[in-house]
């Protein structure tokens, strides 16, 4: 390796929104992080969801008037075979 062109690698603090904080080692010396692995949904199992201007509920709506649609959907069509199915014949 040359040298003089290489930055210094020093112990690095690293602070996670979260508030975990720990010690490695970087360039810099210190990191400020959003996600960490204590808060991270991947190591935790736990389902963060960050809602940006209502994202999440809006499609929640849309979800759920999706669902109440297929149903009324299902339901005007089991009412239509019902109509079209012969009736008991008597003898």
């Amino acid at each position: 390796m040359k040298t003089g062109i290489h930055p210094e690698y020093v112990p690095c603090s690293v602070h996670c929104s979260c508030g975990h904080e720990y010690v490695t080692r970087s360039t810099r010396s210190v990191l400020r992080v959003e996600l960490c692995s204590e808060c991270h949904p991947f190591y935790t199992g736990k389902q963060k969801v960050v809602d940006t201007a209502g994202r999440v509920e809006r499609f929640q709506r849309r979800q759920a008037a999706s669902e109440a649609a297929r149903s009324a959907q299902a339901a005007q069509k089991a009412a239509a075979a019902a109509k079209k199915a012969p009736a008991a014949k008597k003898k």
